[in-house]
């Protein structure tokens, strides 16, 4: 039974065409993101037949006050429009992913002409080859170094001209930047690199054993002997990595759930080889398993840094009608055909069933140690609601710090707490120029603050600002004149005062009260973001003060090459011309610093000295 108007005037006009809908509380919080291929019956679903609904979703029409739906052309648009929007709201009622963790790749830039190898987290389609994800980054790190060991693929960002450096001394490197290596031998040894990681060390124990025959017939027993050792090596990297499964990469969901949580636990399968896994906890809230895992899918594949293996085995399958639409979605955002199955037989049902069983007993062990913590977070959470008299739940919490040295490089960190733990994913820094050697931290927060909600996409509901009386006045009167209505505290360091819009007396909590030790962390927590941030830029400002000594090269070109450049090596490894193209450069001010770079000791220190 519908009782608001607003509803059932949105009911009436619902289309029978795909497309997703948004279901908005009181306050136009988005509470809901839901997609169909029929809206008009799918909407209609949640407003009857209220007896027979689930907990939650009877909870969630409790709270709806608005509908607002997006019709699309087809249904795999709904799923991907869907997509986004869960990951632009962040609803209080869709199934979300609390693991922010993104795990690093092993990348081969093979669209260089001398590739190198390196560690990165970001996914890019730019013809680079990446193997992961590997959640041990200690154990991705000494396969780096073993391999590196093997194969002395350069690891420099840019290529130096002029000589080989350290690195070819220590014969770590070929030394490719001044041709002590031809293309085509450097292209063996990344093709050897691959090799390993592709879980073909047959075929390349059978080409390094050809190699060394040919050199010792030869009489090249310096080669001959590189490649036994590398033979060697490889032999003894095989025994240490055993296949699970005939085939290529593939990602495996298994699910577990009792009474209060659900566990999706993913293995990562890369060349047939179980490299790692990844779990997500989630409340259980009566959602079908089939239902919880293609929330699952949508969610994680989502990302843009993930990577689509070929296939994804999952312990049960979504339902019928979302299942094609999630295939096509899949093979869509890969680039390559995504088979989407579940494993009934064989050595996949048998890695699928130790999946859920890790599942289970991930569950179980949270229960057993995080009972009381998750107890003492939600009387946290409810008792500083309590103390601020916030209108809802304090599902999201922003705090502000600022931190400077006397007025120079002023910074200021937001940090953004979930339900009581931190959302890193969410945390912002920003560089602060209006007080820049004027310390002024009333005017610094209210920069801070100006730019976080002058264009904002989501809002909390509690900013925690650190600081006083007047850093609350101040951050106030920024986020009144935007028109946001949000309750805005701030808490004093010295005694621990809570001070609240409009109340001249400070709130003193009890020492053990868990409101406060939540509120501590939170304070804390962007003090520590913020110091790190600031430590870092000092650090950088002390290190390179060499530019000031370098004539031609004022405060603003320093800005702007630092700007350009995120270090001295990268500085140094640009041409004359590039460094000419630098907002605020000159052909003269380029040509001397480069020459500064490409100079011995010598004639860098007559070149500082003529300055002095």
């Amino acid at each position: 039974m519908v009782s608001n108007d607003k509803i059932e005037k949105a009911l009436a006009v619902l289309p029978v065409k795909p497309g997703v809908y948004l279901m908005r509380d009181v306050t136009g919080r988005v509470l809901y993101v839901g997609k169909a291929k029929n809206l008009s019956n799918r909407v209609h679903s949640y407003f009857r037949n209220s007896g027979r609904q689930s907990v939650k979703v009877a909870a969630l029409t409790s709270h709806v006050e608005d509908l607002e739906t997006i019709q699309t052309d087809s249904e795999i648009e709904a799923l991907i429009l869907e997509c986004n929007l869960i990951k632009k709201y962040r609803p209080r009622y869709n199934i979300m992913l609390k693991d922010d963790k993104t795990y690093p790749y092993l990348k081969i830039t093979l669209q260089e002409p001398f590739p190198r190898m390196y560690i990165t987290r970001r996914v890019v389609k730019d013809g680079g080859k990446y193997y992961g994800p590997y959640p041990d980054v200690g154990a991705l790190r000494a396969t780096m170094k073993l391999l590196r060991s093997l194969f002395p693929v350069r690891n420099c960002r840019n290529m130096n001209q002029d000589r080989p450096c350290l690195q070819y001394h220590i014969k770590r490197c070929l030394a490719p930047c001044v041709g002590k290596v031809s293309r085509a031998d450097y292209g063996e040894l990344v093709k050897s690199i691959c090799l390993v990681l592709d879980g073909k060390t047959k075929e390349l124990r059978r080409s390094l054993k050809e190699r060394m025959q040919e050199a010792a017939a030869e009489y090249a027993f310096e080669a001959a002997a590189r490649y036994r050792d590398q033979l060697q090596a490889v032999e003894r990297l095989e025994e240490s990595q055993k296949a699970v499964l005939e085939g290529g990469d593939m990602d495996i969901v298994g699910y577990a759930a009792d009474a209060f949580s659900v566990c999706l636990q993913v293995f990562f399968v890369r060349g047939g080889k179980l490299i790692g896994r990844k779990d997500f906890m989630l409340p259980a809230e009566g959602e079908s398993e089939a239902a919880v895992i293609a929330a699952f899918l949508k969610q994680y594949y989502n990302g843009e840094d993930v990577f689509l293996p070929k296939e994804v085995l999952v312990s049960h399958l979504p339902e019928e009608e979302e299942l094609n639409t999630i295939r096509e979605w899949l093979t869509e955002r890969a680039g390559h055909k995504v088979t989407l199955a579940e494993p009934r037989r064989g050595d996949k049902a048998k890695l699928m069933q130790l999946a859920c069983e890790n599942a289970l007993k991930l569950i179980r062990e949270q229960e057993r140690k995080g009972q009381m913590q998750q107890k003492t977070e939600e009387a946290a959470a409810e008792e500083l609601q309590r103390v601020v008299g916030a209108k809802c739940p304090l599902a999201r919490m922003d705090c502000f710090d600022i931190s400077h040295t006397q007025g120079s490089e002023t910074v200021a960190s937001m940090v953004v707490f979930r339900y009581g733990s931190p959302s890193k994913k969410d945390y912002r820094r920003f560089k602060l120029a209006s007080t820049e050697g004027k310390p002024d931290d009333f005017k610094s927060m209210q920069e801070v603050v100006y730019r976080r909600y002058k264009d904002y996409e989501e809002l909390p509901d509690l900013i925690i600002i650190d600081g006083g009386k007047g850093q609350l006045a101040a951050a106030l009167k920024v986020i009144r004149g935007l028109g946001l209505d949000i309750q805005v505290i701030s808490l004093a360091e010295q005694r621990e005062e809570i001070f609240l819009e409009g109340e001249s007396q400070s709130i003193y909590l009890e020492r053990e009260s868990p409101a406060l030790h939540m509120i501590q962390h939170i304070r804390d927590e962007a003090h520590r973001f913020a110091i790190t941030y600031h430590r870092k830029r000092l650090r950088r400002r002390n290190l390179v003060s060499v530019l000031d000594t370098i004539a031609g090269i004022g405060p603003k070109r320093r800005q702007a090459l630092w700007k350009a450049y995120a270090s001295l090596e990268t500085m140094k490894a640009a041409s004359e011309e590039e460094l000419a193209a630098v907002e605020g450069m000159n052909r003269a001010a380029a040509r001397t610093l480069y020459e500064f770079f490409h100079s011995d000791i010598v004639r860098k220190s007559d070149m500082l000295q003529g300055q002095k």
